[in-house]
């Protein structure tokens, strides 16, 4: 019977030190700091091998290393984070691959309406357009509202009259014209009809998190929003701490997903809360944010992520996500499927 209840206040006590144990916060190896990185991606959706040809995947890999290797020489030659980001960005906005500039979806009526934000982890500055349908790299002109204007967000009309007055390249609409988004809209069209779910392959928004070698981080997020998007509808890439954010005392973001939700849940702003008020890790409070508070909601989508060691997280909780990395004395690494 002692032999018993000796045993029975050991496991007690051994239950009460894990108990305190699972309590504390892990204590973080400290990490060296990285001379400098970039991390991008081009979209989080229904990303599956069996819809992609070699050519598609082989030309998508490739457009993604070109971004990848832009932003590093930038970087490696001691430029900015901020240029870095916005040079990047601009590939993919050319690119008629991703659902940003050139290869926009179109709304309702049949346009496309762009969207794109970009914030100064050193400054906490932003600037951001929305609706726009003429500035050929909405990115840019985002950069410009940061730098140039009072504001962090212009729209529509004002947001391309201000651009053109910065000396932004101008374009008719029908630039961004692909027949690819062109016919996804028609078949978003029928199923609205029939009155039949929305299966249209969701993702495609870009953008890209660097830090340079000055320990500063920049953040930036481009896209042509949803396919059949009505009533002049916005989504998270061009709100600040939502789909993008960026602060020198955590970290930067750049999400891809259903907008919606990630308004809604402030996602950029609160991974950055979460590290700097619980003191979790870039990757613990990125992947709960996304594959456990996002995914509960069934909020579909991904980011890409960086703190300001260079650290690096990618979380989606999508079929797949165009994405990649590139850091100091590295080569670029490139995904896109979840497998991988």
């Amino acid at each position: 019977m002692k032999n018993t209840f000796l045993i029975f206040i050991v496991l007690f006590e051994l239950l009460m030190i894990s108990c305190v144990q699972q309590n504390q916060k892990p204590v973080e190896k400290a990490v060296a700091k990285a001379e400098w990185a970039i991390v991008i991606h081009g979209g989080a959706g229904k990303i599956n091998p069996d819809d992609f040809t070699a050519e598609k995947e082989k030309a998508c890999r490739e457009k993604l290393t070109e971004a990848l290797e832009t932003g590093g020489n930038i970087l490696k030659s001691g430029g900015t984070s901020l240029d870095a980001v916005e040079a990047t960005i601009r590939i993919l906005e050319d690119s008629p691959l991703f659902n940003a500039g050139k290869g926009a979806v179109f709304n309702a009526d049949g346009q496309n309406e762009l969207d794109a934000a970009i914030m100064d982890g050193k400054t906490m500055k932003a600037g951001a357009v929305a609706n726009v349908k003429t500035i050929k790299n909405p990115i840019s002109a985002a950069r410009k509202v940061m730098e140039n204007s009072p504001h962090v967000m212009l729209i529509k009309e004002g947001a391309e009259k201000f651009a053109s007055e910065q000396g932004l390249e101008i374009v008719d609409p029908s630039w961004f014209f692909t027949q690819e988004r062109w016919d996804a809209l028609q078949k978003a069209r029928l199923r609205e009809l029939e009155q039949k779910p929305d299966e249209t392959k969701k993702g495609g928004t870009v953008g890209a998190v660097a830090l340079d070698k000055s320990g500063n981080l920049a953040a930036g997020t481009s896209t042509g929003g949803m396919t059949n998007k009505k009533y002049g509808r916005v989504g998270d890439s061009p709100i600040i701490g939502a789909g993008t954010y960026a602060n020198n005392a955590t970290c930067g973001i750049s999400a891809t997903g259903h907008g919606e939700y990630f308004i809604t849940n402030v996602v950029a702003y609160d991974i950055s809360a979460r590290m700097q008020y619980l003191g979790e890790s870039l990757d613990n409070a990125a992947n709960y944010v996304v594959n456990s508070k996002l995914k509960s909601q069934n909020a579909s989508g991904g980011l890409v992520a960086m703190d300001k060691n260079g650290n690096i997280s990618m979380p989606f909780n999508s079929d797949g996500m165009f994405r990649g990395f590139l850091k100091a004395k590295e080569k670029p690494q490139v995904y896109i499927f979840k497998e991988e």
